[in-house]
């Protein structure tokens, strides 16, 4: 059984568009699912389990999937009834599908056509990236351009993940290769291009380089991989040059690919700690990473759970300046338990804390140094005062 920090929509909206939540770093922004890799998260992270384990606490959800089942009714809407009854805000339930869909999101993978989008302030859908090789970036649609509809159905208005569930076709379970009409428009100009979803590959970290040999690594959430993509970019750094860690809009992953994250800056030691059903855990970064190097996290109020405990641990341990804004605030965990159809519950069973004993749930993490639009500006200048190369 691997434990999970999940982050979702409160509750379900409705089929599909929950589950487009997990995919933050794949088409927009939303949340991504987290897992524990086990009780020594200096280990590689495990795949989320669907064993049928019952997190204590949670019998009702399952008792009334099997109450369901034996009365010829749907276990997984007897199970959602089930949860929203709790109040519990951050379990969810999912269909066997979807749970896939999830699962595949955590490995870096997803079915879509590359788009990247936010909703502007007028409603507007608005094209905020396109993957390089997509079928967006084939079909030459810009960044900047607006998404107006998507088969034939009006988007302006909607919120964005709904916008994500139809590009994907979450309700037709639409594969690869599947075609999806899009209403675009470029200043004045309007038009509709055809274009087939593809199975992509998210590039969850960047790299690039900034005056006076500072490093900026942009982690956008912590799939399978990535903690070991911020170790080899941390390697490859200019000696002696300071580090930007961008966790901005970093909505979670796996906890133990953000623990291996954290071992490029720890020489070991505590990461964090955390309960499952009153049973307390540690999470221990592995030995050997660069205690020297200027650090710089940048959070804002889209950093999120395993970003989170991130952030609480270089912050605690005093290995790095946080700047920008107050972050969310996800700390609870959920673990996953198969029911009677084969859809997965996903449910809370504990929290997490910070090296120095601090819960983030309902709170976030405050910065050392307030920043809004300007923060990686002031990341720089506070990387100047810490004595990087020059």
């Amino acid at each position: 059984m691997s434990g999970r920090d999940l982050f979702c929509q409160p509750r379900r909206i409705r089929h599909g568009a929950a589950l487009t939540l997990v995919f933050a770093s794949v088409l927009v922004a939303g949340a991504a699912t987290g897992s524990f890799g086990g009780s020594d998260a200096g280990s590689d992270a495990k795949q989320p389990s669907t064993e049928s384990v019952v997190p204590a606490g949670h019998d009702d959800v399952t008792e009334a999937a099997e109450r369901a089942m034996a009365d010829g009714k749907s276990p997984m809407e007897a199970a959602e009834r089930a949860v929203s009854r709790s109040g519990d805000r951050w379990s969810a339930v999912y269909s066997q599908g979807e749970y896939e869909e999830l699962e595949e999101a955590l490995d870096g993978q997803y079915t879509g056509v590359g788009l990247s989008a936010r909703r502007e302030s007028d409603g507007r859908i608005e094209v905020t990236r396109v993957q390089p090789g997509s079928p967006a970036a084939r079909a030459g649609i810009r960044k900047g351009d607006l998404l107006r509809r998507v088969d034939g159905e009006e988007v302006t208005g909607r919120p964005v993940t709904e916008v994500v569930s139809l590009l994907r076709g979450d309700a037709d379970d639409a594969g690869a290769g599947s075609r999806v009409r899009l209403g675009l428009q470029r200043g004045t100009h309007t038009w509709s291009e055809v274009v087939r979803r593809a199975r992509l590959s998210t590039d969850s970290v960047t790299v690039r380089r900034l005056a006076r040999g500072i490093t900026l690594i942009k982690v956008t959430a912590f799939t399978k991989g990535s903690g070991d993509r911020v170790r080899d970019a941390v390697d490859r750094a200019p000696k002696g040059g300071g580090i930007v860690l961008d966790l901005r809009g970093n909505s979670g992953g796996f906890v133990a690919e953000a623990v291996t994250a954290a071992s490029a800056f720890l020489d070991g030691g505590l990461v964090g700690t955390y309960d499952v059903d009153g049973d307390q855990r540690v999470l221990h970064a592995e030995p050997g990473g660069d205690t020297a190097r200027p650090l710089v996290a940048l959070v804002d109020g889209g950093t999120m759970s395993a970003a989170e405990l991130l952030t609480g641990a270089l912050q605690d341990r005093g290995r790095a300046v946080v700047v920008g804004t107050r972050t969310f605030g996800k700390g609870s965990i959920q673990m996953p338990s198969r029911l009677p159809d084969g859809s997965v519950a996903e449910l809370t069973v504990g929290h997490y804390r910070t090296p120095a004993g601090r819960s983030v749930d309902g709170r976030g993490i405050t910065p050392d140094l307030e920043a809004g639009d300007g923060a990686l500006q002031r990341a720089e200048t506070v990387l100047g005062g810490l004595g990087d190369a020059s």
